[in-house]
């Protein structure tokens, strides 16, 4: 079986629930802010051609994400915004349950001077991944 695959995205983590806007356009809708847009935007440039694989079996996706500064941020939501950004981005086929199958050793962690998240896709061996092989 194939090896992990790593990217580091640099750039302070953004997360789209705590970035979002109100705009009228004939009813209320709620839509990403302008910050997490740009975010998305620089993210998707960070992901080297190579990553984007469109996987399509289980994986444990690991996310480190160094933050600037101590304030309080929802792991959850950091974890929701990345899996997104890699399906945009065509690294992941889909975020569903089959395919991001855990996030064993994610956590958020402070480092001032160079804020960033550590993604580390690993396949899950066992009975969704028999026969497939990844990377």
């Amino acid at each position: 079986m194939g090896g992990a695959l790593n990217i580091i995205i640099p750039g302070t983590p953004i997360t789209k629930k705590n970035s979002q806007q109100l705009v009228y356009a004939g009813r209320p809708m709620i839509i990403p802010s302008k910050a997490y847009k740009d975010y998305r935007k620089a993210c998707l440039a960070y992901i080297p051609p190579e990553a984007k694989q469109g996987i399509d079996y289980a994986v444990n996706l690991r996310c480190v994400y160094y933050m600037p500064t101590r304030r309080r941020v929802d792991l959850c939501n950091l974890l929701e915004a990345t899996c997104d950004i890699l399906v945009d981005a065509g690294v992941l086929k889909d975020d569903c349950s089959t395919i991001v199958a855990a996030h064993d050793g994610s956590r958020v962690d402070l480092d001032r001077e160079n804020p960033r998240v550590e993604i580390t896709i690993m396949p899950i061996v066992g009975e969704k991944t028999d026969g497939i092989q990844p990377f």
